[in-house]
C-alpha cells in the first residue's frame, strides 16, 4: 500500500525576516519528505514562527496554539513546534512548555538551522524538546535549502541581529548582536536567484545601513559598496532593501541609489516620532533636523523618490505637542505609505518601566488622527498619478477576474487587466482610474502579452488553523468534543 506524504503547515507572524525564515523552515521540512497544506486539520506537523514586537501579536499566537489542543486530540500523532522571536524571549520557552503540554518542540531564533535535528530527536525519543541557545553559526543558516514562496520576489539576508537598542524594541534581545554576511556569499546567492528567474531581490537586515561585511580579500564592505556591486550585475531586475535606520543612512548610499540601474527609488525610512524629546527617549540617535535633512537630500538627488515610514503613537511621555510634531513630519515628508502603530509594552525593554505611560483612549484617538492625515496625504499623491505611465512588475494574478497586480518602483500596487503569462514581467501601464489610494491601469501595449511565456513562481498561500466554511468548522468541533468525551470515559474506567 502506498504511503501518503506527510504534510506541514507553517504559520508566520511579524516581519519580512520571519517570512524568509519560514521559507527556510519549509525547506527543511520538504527535505524531510513533507508537503505543504493549508490548515491544521490536514497537517502532520504545525510550526509557529512567532513575533514578539507587539502584545497583540503574542495574544493571537497564544490563541492559535490553544486552538490546536482539540485538533491534536483528534490527531494525537500531529507534531506542534513553536519557534521564533517570542520563544527566544527570557522564560517564554518554559512558559510555553508548561502552559501547552501538547506542544512538542520549542526553539528560538538561534536554533533555526538545527530544527531538523530537533525534529528527529523528538521522533526518536518521544520526549518534548525545548532549545533556545544564545549563539549560532550563521553560516549554517545560510546553507539551508530555501522553499521560496514569495512569487517574483526573493528575500536575501545581508545581516542578522541589531545593535541599536531602541528602548521600545525587543529585537536586540531575541536576535542578538549584528553579524554581516560576507559580500561574496550575498553576491553568489543573488546571481543564482537571477539565473532562476526572480525579478526582485529584497535585501534584509534589522538595519541594512549598518551592514559591514568583508570582500574576498578581507577588506571592509559598506552598505553603499554592497549596493553598488549588486547593481552592476547583469539582467533586468529590481533591488529593494529593508529596514533602513535614519541614523546610518549615508550620502554614499543615497548617491548609489540615485545613479543606479536596478535599485528602487522607494525608500523605507522609519521616523517613529516627530518629537526630538520622544526620539531621545526612544534612543533613536537622530533628531528631526537630521531626519528632515535626509528627506531633503533624497528629494534633491532622486527626483522621483517615494518615502514610506513607521510611526509609534503614544510612546511613554508623549504629549499633545509631541504628537503634533509627528503630524508635521508627515506633512513635510509626504509619505507614500505610513505604518502607524500604538505603542505596546514589551517585557525586558527599558520603555516598559518608563513613567507617564499613555492611556489606551488617548493612544487610539491619536492613531485615528494620524490615519486620517495619512489617508489625506496618500490620496492626494495618488490623485496626481492619473493618466501617468509607469513601469510595473507583475507580481500576482486573479484569474477569475482577469486582473493582474503589480508594483511600481515606489512599491505602490496597481491592478489592470491581463493574462497569467504576464507574471514576472515588466510592463508599461497607464493609470486610468484612481479611487482614493487605490489605482487602476491599463497595459500600454496589449500585444506584448502574446510574447510572454508562463512561469512557475511559487506564490504565497493563505493558511489557517481551522478549515474554511462554517459547516466544516461545526463538524470539526463536534469531532473534537466526541474525542474528548471518549478520552474522559476511558480515564474514568
Amino acid at each position: 500500500m502506498e504511503t501518503l506524504p506527510k504534510k506541514y503547515l507553517i504559520l508566520t507572524y511579524g516581519c519580512q525576516m520571519n517570512v524568509h525564515e519560514s521559507e527556510k523552515l519549509a525547506g527543511i521540512l520538504e527535505d524531510n519528505g513533507y508537503l505543504p497544506c493549508t490548515d491544521a486539520t490536514q497537517a502532520d506537523i504545525v510550526v509557529f514562527n512567532t513575533c514578539a514586537i507587539r502584545e497583540n501579536a503574542e495574544q493571537k499566537i497564544f490563541g492559535n496554539i490553544g486552538e490546536l489542543k482539540n485538533i491534536k486530540l483528534a490527531n494525537p500523532n500531529m507534531l506542534i513546534a513553536v519557534g521564533g522571536c517570542m520563544s527566544q524571549q527570557k522564560n517564554y520557552a518554559d512558559e510555553i512548555m508548561k502552559r501547552y503540554p501538547y506542544v512538542d518542540i520549542v526553539f528560538g531564533t538561534h536554533n533555526l538551522a538545527d530544527f531538523e535535528n530537533l525534529l528527529k530527536k523528538r521522533k526518536e525519543t518521544g520526549k518534548r524538546i525545548s532549545e533556545t541557545t544564545e549563539d549560532e553559526t550563521i553560516a549554517l543558516r545560510d546553507k539551508l535549502n530555501i522553499s521560496r514562496t514569495s512569487g517574483v520576489n526573493a528575500w536575501v539576508n545581508i545581516m542578522y541581529g541589531c545593535n541599536n537598542f531602541c528602548t521600545y524594541c525587543i529585537v536586540p534581545y531575541v536576535r542578538g548582536r549584528e553579524i554581516s554576511r560576507p559580500e561574496v556569499d550575498i553576491i553568489s546567492e543573488i546571481k543564482k536567484l537571477l539565473s532562476e528567474g526572480y525579478k526582485q531581490i529584497t535585501l534584509l537586515g534589522q538595519n541594512v545601513n549598518s551592514y559591514s561585511g568583508k570582500d574576498e580579500e578581507g577588506k571592509e564592505v559598506s552598505f553603499a559598496k554592497l549596493l553598488f556591486d549588486i547593481d552592476n550585475l547583469d539582467g533586468k531586475f529590481r533591488i529593494r532593501f529593508m529596514t533602513s535606520h535614519p541614523r546610518d543612512l549615508s550620502s554614499d548610499v543615497i548617491d548609489v541609489i540615485a545613479n543606479s540601474k536596478h535599485i528602487c527609488h522607494g525608500i523605507h525610512l522609519p521616523v517613529q516620532s516627530g518629537s526630538d524629546r520622544v526620539l531621545k527617549s526612544m534612543n533613536r540617535h537622530y533628531d528631526i533636523k537630521r531626519y528632515n535633512s535626509l528627506v531633503d537630500e533624497i528629494r534633491a538627488k532622486i527626483s522621483d523618490s517615494e518615502l514610506t515610514t513607521d510611526i509609534i503613537v503614544g510612546f511613554p511621555g508623549e504629549t499633545e505637542e509631541d504628537f503634533k510634531a509627528t503630524l508635521d513630519v508627515m506633512r513635510k515628508a509626504e509619505y507614500m505609505q505610513i505604518f502607524g502603530f500604538i505603542y505596546s509594552k514589551r517585557k525586558g525593554t527599558p520603555a516598559e518601566k518608563m513613567e507617564n505611560q499613555i492611556d489606551k483612549k488617548t493612544k487610539k484617538e491619536r492613531l485615528s488622527r494620524l490615519l486620517t492625515l495619512k489617508n489625506d496625504i496618500i490620496n492626494a499623491k495618488t490623485a496626481k498619478m492619473l493618466n501617468q505611465t509607469y513601469e510595473v512588475l507583475v507580481e500576482s494574478v486573479d484569474e477569475q477576474k482577469g486582473l493582474l497586480y503589480g508594483s511600481l518602483d515606489s512599491g505602490k500596487t496597481i491592478s489592470f487587466k491581463g493574462t497569467k503569462n504576464c507574471l514576472g514581467e515588466f510592463v508599461m501601464v497607464k493609470v486610468i482610474q484612481v479611487k482614493k489610494s487605490v489605482i487602476y491601469g491599463e497595459l500600454v501595449d496589449n500585444t506584448a502579452m502574446k510574447t510572454f511565456k508562463e512561469k512557475n513562481y511559487k506564490l504565497p498561500v493563505e493558511v489557517s488553523i481551522l478549515p474554511s466554511g462554517e459547516k466544516n468548522m461545526k463538524i470539526l468541533r463536534e469531532n473534537k468534543q466526541n474525542k474528548k468525551l471518549e478520552c474522559d470515559k476511558k480515564s474514568k474506567k
